[in-house]
């Protein structure tokens, strides 16, 4: 039998012969024909108008940043509730405490006016 050291470096020797080769072939096989049409920023076929560096308000981010941690704290909902039955009260009381977490966090938001838009 193999010696599972020997094999973990066999698979680590092959993952990078793989990588380096995807490298060497991208710097070999694509054509080279840059031009000012190819080098323009677009963005979904729309051209680009004003400095692509441009600042945004921060109320994008607030409001981006708060979406995403009610999205994903929401997610860790539907596992529980697949096992609500067999969690019986203790689950109850720690979803209870773990949404209790999640409106503080809300209110504490509404109270700093993160989500009001001005």
């Amino acid at each position: 039998m193999a010696d599972p050291y020997l094999v973990l470096a066999m698979f680590g020797v092959i993952a990078v012969i793989f990588c380096m080769g995807a490298f060497a072939i991208t710097l070999i096989v694509p054509p080279r024909n840059p031009g000012r049409e190819k080098e323009r920023s677009y963005e979904c076929g729309i051209v680009g108008v004003g400095d692509p560096w441009g600042q945004f308000r921060i109320q994008f981010y607030m409001y981006a940043l708060i979406f995403l941690v009610f999205d994903v704290e929401l997610v860790f909902l539907f596992p529980w509730a697949v096992i609500f039955r067999e969690a019986g009260l203790l689950g109850l009381v720690e979803m209870a405490l773990f949404l209790g977490l999640l409106v503080i966090g809300w209110a504490y938001a509404v109270k700093l006016r993160a989500l009001r838009w001005e």
